[in-house]
């Protein structure tokens, strides 16, 4: 009986649940029992394509087709029926092997080619090739398009601000002027850096027994490649063989899967922070949604509540990454089961880090920048000018022109007039003095607009 989402423990399966039917569909107990039955199929018709071939050879078509299908896509598996199993066996693999067997026998299958099902597995055969496509699967259909989205909106954002000057913040005091959309565009260059390393993650598998050498199966056929027949069916399902491992794949893949998701996460966490300060000091303005209220008490407030959302679950779903990638490749000797469980939860990080991009892109749509507020904070910072001029001064020979700025900036108001009048006191060529003399704060952007619009070349110009 399922949990009314009201009741569910995690928001994920309650609050959130609404959200996350891509996520669950492939993560959930069903989910990885589709996947364990997508195996166990593929592999009897390998076997039935090659070692088995003159056992299973006279098996009626109806089984061949059904496993066909299956092997395909596994959405009719009865997960059902196999869990009623299961509550019998103790053993979820287990179940999965006498389900099939049921419905081979009701196909037409004889005695003996039963037992061709899960011929040679350990349960770890079957599980580590379950999780691999799924992992692989949450990559292409999850992860990496919603980073995408973000990366492009990113990219958006800084195509149409490249030229919006703002007030830089080292230290969170007043430095050198960039512009909005150069900030946007950083993040998006970082973020493509980072998907890019999700993608180049190899997804390994193996098949090769209980303690990884073949030993069951080269008892009972001596005369067949089994490393051979292990790498062929491993690459049949679109995975790369891992030759070397004990009863269990060694999982330093999913580590690496793990990192390359900290690290984007970890980008992303940085662009909420950002936003949400950029949100504080109203340089963005956020579109009003009809009938949300923000505060329960000040009914002036428009929080930033998608970049703050996005925040805590970033901070979840690293939390769990990094515990997956520090667990899952320890295991004791041949193998311990410290790891099924561990395993069991990647969806829930999947989840988390799912729901922080979907706030991001929800945050994302909502800002608006208002340009007049970013130069009117430009214009108060006169003082950021001293960093060009004491540049050109030392370019010119000037000496102590880094001190002589200091003295004159450091500690005390700077404006307009005063800078001025400390240029054309300066023993400069009148040309250089003209071209200082001209200079604003909001435009002393240097390439910033330039490289801003890296949306229409992936290559900034240089």
């Amino acid at each position: 009986m399922s949990t009314p989402p009201i009741d569910a423990l995690s928001p994920l399966d309650g609050r959130y649940a609404a959200k996350l039917a891509a996520v669950r569909s492939l993560f959930s107990e069903a989910g990885l029992m589709r996947e364990r039955t997508r195996v166990e199929c593929a592999w009897l018709l390998a076997l039935a394509a090659g070692p088995a071939h003159a056992a299973l050879a006279r098996m009626p078509a109806a089984c061949r087709d059904w496993l066909q299908s299956l092997a395909v896509d596994p959405a009719a598996t009865d997960v059902p029926a196999i869990k009623r199993i299961e509550a019998r066996t103790n053993h979820d693999v287990k179940a999965v092997e006498i389900w099939l067997r049921n419905e081979l026998t009701a196909r037409g299958a004889a005695p003996a080619e039963l037992e061709w099902v899960h011929f040679g597995c350990t349960s770890e055969d079957i599980n580590n090739l379950a999780y691999a496509l799924m992992l692989k699967a949450a990559r292409a259909r999850i992860l990496s398009p919603m980073l995408g989205e973000i990366e492009a909106m990113l990219d958006a954002l800084a195509d149409r601000h490249a030229a919006a000057g703002m007030i830089g913040r080292t230290h969170g005091q007043t430095a050198t002027p960039t512009t909005m959309g150069k900030e946007m565009a950083n993040f998006a260059a970082r973020l493509q850096s980072q998907r890019d390393g999700l993608e180049r993650v190899a997804v390994l598998g193996k098949w090769n027994g209980a303690v990884g050498n073949f030993n069951a199966q080269l008892a009972a056929l001596p005369g067949v490649d089994w490393p051979a027949v292990s790498a062929a069916f491993i690459e049949s399902l679109d995975l790369l063989p891992n030759a070397y491992t004990t009863q269990i794949e060694p999982h330093d893949w999913i580590a690496e899967y793990a990192h390359a998701l900290i690290r984007a996460d970890t980008v992303l966490l940085d662009l909420a922070r950002d936003m949400w300060s950029y949100i504080s000091l109203g340089y963005f303005k956020q579109r009003l949604v009809e009938g949300e209220v923000g505060s329960s008490t000040m009914p002036h407030k428009v929080n930033p509540i998608d970049f703050e959302n996005a925040e805590g679950n970033l901070g979840i779903a690293n939390a769990l990454f990094a515990h997956f990638a520090e667990k899952l490749p320890i295991s004791r000797w041949q193998r311990d089961l410290t790891d099924s469980t561990v395993l069991r939860n990647f969806g829930v990080a999947v989840g988390h880090a799912a729901l922080a991009y979907d706030s991001l892109r929800a945050g994302l749509r909502k800002v608006q920048l208002d340009e007049a507020r970013l130069g009117a904070d430009l214009d108060a910072a006169w003082e950021v000018l001293a960093e060009a001029i004491q540049t050109v001064m030392r370019a010119h020979g000037i000496p102590d022109a880094y001190d002589r700025l200091k003295a004159f900036t450091r500690g005390r108001p700077v404006d307009r007039t005063s800078i001025r009048e400390f240029i054309a006191a300066l023993e400069l060529p009148d040309s250089e003095k003209v071209r200082l003399l001209a200079l604003e704060p909001a435009g002393y952007l240097g390439l910033a607009p330039r490289l801003a619009r890296r949306a229409r070349d992936k290559t900034p110009e240089t």
